[in-house]
């Protein structure tokens, strides 16, 4: 019997994904990168590829014998970043903070480390992108100023852990992994390869010394993380920091969290003194209560939030063939289906009128829960009728005018109820049609009336 002998054979390797060719390419057949494939000996013998056996340095243990207490975790004294974390920061854990350029990364960090650093722990803040003096101004600024919290500017990687044995930190920011560079890795940062042995180093150093690590990521023109794919595997949390800047509001969503839910949604707002927590949004999105003709209010969801928002309306004598539909803050398409259906189904003439549609605050309607309140806001800017106060609506529309249930339903008609909304238009009525009659039996109530959910 012939002996099973190790052959040594040429494969090829992507350096960003990990996809095998027998043959050299220019092009990664999986990712669709140019450049990456290259050489790669392997070992194996006629029954496949060969492994040596290592003995293990901890045995498998059944699943039943695992620890299931909660993993400690330490507040960032900021509470709306600790809420879409889970409740804080693992030690240990590695956090990717992506966002478009000038959104308020840093400025969120940097509070996040001054507020750690007045809990009593070490933060170490690298930036690669600014200078010493640039930070202590802005650190000036927004009041991030303590005496545990080191600053180091610097680009190179053996350096920065040379600082991190120095100081010894309870926590490391990175500002940001695309400015780092490794020697043992050739091309200049930024390349996918320095990115991730950057990534991979310092989530090596954070497991080993339970320390936490926040990097600072780019984001491309598509609004995706900068480098490699395989920087949003190595990280334990992916967070990503989001806003207009035309506007104060910003927001902090979970893509990727090991350690708790990815739905939870954290709101600031951009202030001359920097990033402020917002616990309670639901003012932002809320005009200033005065009965006019074309307003609605729906409660939307961001995350596990439920946020009331104005939805309001505009109408005026088309002065062309082509009426203007005219939106800020909602889909246009979806509000075209919303005024085919008014007209179609509900007798509201809006084809010969220009028609303009806006949300109060600069936030943003993407669910259908909100078609009904837009529904509602133009007929009532068409009408003249003012909708009663103290309304909120909440329903998704069918082109057969048919009023649908939403998700978390239940959720919104609490928090309306928590905010004094004492009238409710939503899968109660059948239809659309049905929806206006009732709300035309529907005055003004006073506060002391009872609630008409």
């Amino acid at each position: 019997m012939a002996s099973k002998r190790a052959a040594t054979t040429l494969a090829y390797r992507c350096t960003e994904c990990g996809w095998t060719s027998a043959k050299w390419i220019g092009r990664c057949g999986e990712c669709q990168q140019w450049g990456t494939v290259v050489e790669a000996a392997t070992s194996t013998g006629i029954s496949g590829p060969a492994t040596t056996p290592l003995a293990p340095t901890r045995s498998a243990r059944p699943i039943t014998a695992i620890d299931t207490r909660e993993t400690p975790r330490r507040t960032t004294g900021v509470g709306e970043f600790d809420r879409v974390l889970g409740g804080g920061i693992v030690p240990g854990a590695a956090i990717l903070l992506s966002g478009e350029p000038g959104v308020g990364k840093s400025t969120l960090l940097l509070d996040v480390a001054a507020h750690t650093a007045a809990a009593g722990r070490r933060v170490l803040y690298i930036s690669g992108e600014e200078s010493l003096g640039q930070v202590r101004l802005r650190a000036e600024r927004t009041g991030a100023l303590h005496d545990e919290l080191y600053l180091a500017s610097e680009t190179d990687l053996a350096t920065i852990l040379g600082h991190v044995d120095e100081t010894e930190p309870d926590l490391l920011i990175v500002d940001s992994v695309q400015t780092v560079a490794s020697s043992l890795v050739d091309g200049s940062a930024g390349h996918p390869s320095q990115v991730r042995e950057v990534a991979s180093t310092l989530i090596r150093v954070a497991k080993e010394r339970n320390l936490p690590v926040i990097l600072v990521g780019h984001v491309t023109k598509d609004g995706q993380v900068a480098g490699p794919r395989i920087l949003e595997h190595l990280v334990d949390v992916v967070c990503h920091f989001e806003g207009d800047r035309q506007t104060s509001l910003r927001f902090v969503r979970a893509l990727k969290n090991r350690f708790g839910a990815t739905d939870e949604v954290g709101c600031f707002e951009q202030t001359q003194h920097g990033i402020a927590e917002v616990p309670d949004p639901s003012a932002l999105f809320l005009g200033h209560g005065s009965r006019e003709p074309g307003t609605c209010v729906t409660v939307a969801l961001e995350g596990r939030r439920a946020l009331p928002v104005e939805v309001q309306a505009l109408t005026l004598p088309g002065s062309g063939p082509n009426p203007r539909r005219v939106v800020s803050g909602v889909d246009s398409a979806r509000v075209a289906m919303i005024l085919a259906v008014l007209e179609k189904r509900a007798a509201i003439r809006v084809s010969d009128q220009d028609v303009y549609v806006s949300t109060v605050g600069g936030v943003r309607l993407v669910e259908p829960a909100a078609d009904l309140a837009i529904a509602l806001a133009v007929a009532s800017a068409v009408t003249g009728r003012a909708n009663p106060a103290k309304l909120v609506a909440i329903g998704e529309l069918s082109l057969a005018g048919e009023i649908r249930a939403v998700t978390q339903h239940e959720q919104r008609r609490t928090e309306a109820t928590r905010l004094g909304y004492r009238s409710m238009v939503d899968t109660a009525s059948t239809d659309l049609r049905g929806a206006l009659r009732d709300l035309a039996r529907l005055h003004p109530r006073e506060p002391g009336d009872k609630p008409t959910f």
